[in-house]
């Protein structure tokens, strides 16, 4: 089960109907499987409505600022604009983190956040408990 401080998941959400007509991605920091913070992230790809990409060099400075507070990433987040949360194939075949959580907001209906693993391309849907 994936533990997220509300006002992180607040944030989360906000950071996706900030932009809803684009992925918004960013990562979580913790220890475990606890959510203590939020690093938003900027949208590389040419194609925002559609997909998130990372910037390597943005994404690396923010690891490195997780660890020198002795966190580590415990989820990356994107939304969805057209779609439901789950994961598309190609956020199965760019999951390069097994130890990570993969959570996914939907924007289509009303807000739907939900967290996967994925491992092998298996996905595995995981708990979210916020609080």
């Amino acid at each position: 089960m994936l533990t997220i401080k509300k006002n992180v998941y607040d944030e989360i959400l906000g950071h996706a109907k900030k932009n809803p007509l684009a992925e918004v991605c960013g990562l979580l920091g913790g220890r475990d499987s606890r959510v203590d913070k939020i690093y938003k992230m900027t949208n590389t790809s040419d194609t925002p409505d559609l997909c998130y990409f990372m910037d390597p060099k943005e994404q690396l400075t923010v690891m490195k600022k997780m660890r020198e507070i002795q966190m580590q990433m415990v989820a990356i987040y994107h939304s969805h604009t057209h779609s439901e949360a789950y994961p598309s194939a190609k956020d199965v075949a760019l999951a390069y983190y097994p130890d990570s959580y993969y959570i996914i907001v939907s924007l289509t209906n009303k807000p739907n956040v939900r967290a996967f693993r994925i491992v092998d391309e298996k996905i595995t849907e995981e708990k979210i408990e916020i609080e």
